[in-house]
């Protein structure tokens, strides 16, 4: 009996091993399957989270077409082909322009930006949407419509009315379109800036300064009407563009004052506004030009000023577009007169401009008669510093 206790109890023995050795792995593994499951929930909830954030900031922003956000950031990245080159129709400081045409019938321009949220001089994003929203509701004719802001992680872009013809630059250095923008058509486009301007800093609830007039932030309609793009915007973003300052604005259309005193107000804009007149009158930039006037080097509210003798007895028709035939009557003392505003506009003394409601003004009133012959109005006859002063 003993040997056959001894066998039952090595029985025992064996089945209790095989039970140890089944069940262990088994809530081992159960252990394992309820921990990556739990983790994988977690995962899920954390992307599902993510994903109502996104949603709810781009439903937010894009309100104003009552349209679902994320619907239409789908969109955008279906009608530019998920930015392709084929769909860029300009860069610039802050990024790049391409066209987008969506589903719901409108076709926008989206420029996005080449910097991250992380890099937004505003001290938060949502402080950023909020001024970027406070700029979605500016409503002037000459003035680029901004729709709202897409804060996708993947991508940040603005969104805009689509303006047909594109930048005033490209327009400019194309000799065919250069040519189809004849003067009317040239005095009608420094009328719009003139007025988008006035608008910005005398007119709207919160004074705004563009800080970066330039021929390629002037966008033209089928109508040559002009739009001023990026207004606000120059304040924002940073830019990581080789033809920008680090003060504010473009080489060549920033007011030399910016040189020494780094501050930027109203009177800074209107010296692009002189330098951007002077580009459309010519055809081309203006820099030749400039370096002749007076600079704010040896202009002074107390000083009296010319242009250096040398340069007095050029004549305005040999400046001007030499590709369009000269200007007539009206055409001809309109020419005259918005030279003269330019002018005034480019004064080295900050103090000497003329305020852009000024300008605006200026431009909407019927041009005095010329005491010269067009042909024979030359450059030192249209510098007048006293215009404008005080």
């Amino acid at each position: 009996m003993p040997c056959a206790v001894a066998a039952a109890s090595n029985g025992h023995r064996k089945s209790t091993k095989v039970i140890i050795f089944i069940v262990i792995p088994f809530f081992g593994l159960l252990f394992l399957f309820i921990m990556i499951g739990s983790i994988l929930i977690l995962c899920q909830k954390n992307r599902t989270r993510k994903s109502e954030s996104i949603e709810a900031q781009l439903g937010e922003f894009f309100t104003l077409w009552g349209y679902n956000g994320r619907i239409l950031y789908e969109n955008i990245i279906e009608a530019t082909e998920d930015f392709s080159s084929n769909n860029c129709i300009g860069s610039g400081g802050y990024g790049t322009v391409y066209k987008a045409a969506l589903p719901i019938g409108e076709v926008v321009a989206v420029k996005k930006l080449h910097q991250s949220e992380d890099s937004m001089t505003s001290n938060n994003l949502k402080d950023f949407e909020s001024e970027i929203h406070a700029l979605s509701e500016i409503r002037h004719r000459n003035i680029v419509k901004l729709y709202g802001f897409c804060s996708h992680p993947k991508n940040s872009f603005l969104v805009y009315e689509f303006v047909e013809r594109g930048s005033l630059r490209k327009v400019l250095s194309n000799k065919d379109e250069a040519m189809e923008l004849d003067w009317e058509k040239r005095l009608k486009v420094v009328k719009g800036v003139a007025n988008a301007l006035s608008y910005m800093h005398h007119d709207h609830s919160l004074p705004i300064i563009h800080r970066d007039i330039s021929s390629n932030n002037v966008l033209l309609d089928l109508d040559y009407e002009a739009h001023v793009s990026d207004f606000g915007t120059a304040r924002l973003l940073k830019t990581d563009f080789s033809n920008w300052t680090s003060l504010a604005g473009t080489f060549g259309y920033i007011a030399p004052e910016l040189a020494y005193t780094m501050k930027v107000d109203e009177r800074c804009d209107v010296y692009s506004f002189g330098v951007l007149t002077m580009e459309i009158l010519m055809g081309r930039y203006p820099g030749d030009l400039i370096s002749c006037l007076p600079s704010s080097s040896s202009t002074s509210p107390s000083t009296s000023t010319s242009i250096p003798n040398d340069n007095q007895l050029i004549l305005l028709k040999d400046v001007i577009d030499q590709h369009l035939s000269p200007p007539m009557r009206q055409v001809a003392k309109d020419v005259v007169s918005t030279t003269k505003l330019a002018f005034a506009c480019l004064n080295g003394s900050p103090q000497l401009r003329p305020t852009m409601r000024q300008v605006a003004q200026a431009l909407t009133r019927q041009s005095l008669p010329l005491l010269n012959p067009f042909s024979i109005i030359k450059l030192g006859e249209l510098w007048d510093l006293e215009v404008y002063s005080g």
